[in-house]
């Protein structure tokens, strides 16, 4: 279970955890005979055009000549072969291994063509700051108009990890199920700093949802970065294209 430090309305903190569940299949997929299907992973093919076309000189006929005669492409000790665990590496132009990478950002202009490089800034996660905790920023934004509004790409399942944090949640999901609202949280020192769960992932707005029954809670984070809005209309009513 990753975690998040947080603090409530009154500025008291805490570090909690936080996971997405996973949704329940209503329908489970079987093999033939009813047993459970097993995924797995195997080499499919190790072909190369550029290192085929290298072995012959650079000559397309000889390639496909040899294609037709036997099974250059084909590894026959690596094809098919089950992967229990894989690395992702970088490889440069002749098909080698790349121990040292620089990524840069590439700017375009509207039109496609390249306008500018620039060093690739990866921006730190901010959700687990041991100084600056995610902040609510007071505004409560009420569900039924938000949901109308926004679009929650990701949801969370915030979770206490002892006594002591249950009845912080428990009094933060209270307050918020009282109110049918959600409370916007962001990070940084004034709480106005978009969410960011992992280094260099992407800025989200993040808003808290709250329900109880009795004295269990659900305590919920919901991000966005997606807004709906509405398509203008003509005098008419009919919608601009």
């Amino acid at each position: 279970m990753r975690a998040i430090h947080i603090a409530n309305e009154k500025k008291r903190d805490a570090e909690v955890g936080f996971e997405a569940l996973p949704k329940q299949e209503t329908v489970a997929m079987v093999l033939p005979d009813g047993r459970e299907k097993t995924n797995v992973k195997f080499v499919k093919s190790l072909a190369n055009l550029e290192l085929l076309k290298e072995q012959h000189g650079g000559d397309l006929v000889k390639v496909g000549e040899a294609l037709i005669a036997g099974d250059p492409e084909i590894d026959m000790e690596q094809t098919g072969r089950f992967v229990q665990k894989t690395h992702r590496l970088w490889m440069t132009a002749d098909n080698k291994i790349a121990y040292r990478v620089n990524f840069v950002q590439v700017v375009h202009n509207p039109d496609g063509s390249e306008k500018e490089r620039r060093e690739f800034a990866k921006v730190q996660a901010n959700i687990k700051d041991e100084d600056i905790p995610v902040q609510w920023t007071g505004r409560l934004m009420p569900i039924a108009e938000t949901i109308r509004k926004l679009v929650f790409t990701k949801s969370y399942q915030i979770r206490h990890t002892s006594g002591l944090t249950y009845d912080f949640l428990y009094e933060m999901a209270k307050e918020l199920c009282e109110k049918k609202s959600f409370m916007l949280v962001g990070a940084g020192k004034k709480g106005n700093e978009p969410l960011r769960l992992t280094d260099g992932g992407e800025p989200y707005r993040g808003f808290l949802e709250g329900r109880i029954n009795g004295d269990k809670y659900c305590l919920i984070l919901h991000l966005s970065n997606l807004e709906l809005k509405t398509l203008p209309t003509d005098t008419a009513g009919r919608v601009d294209t």
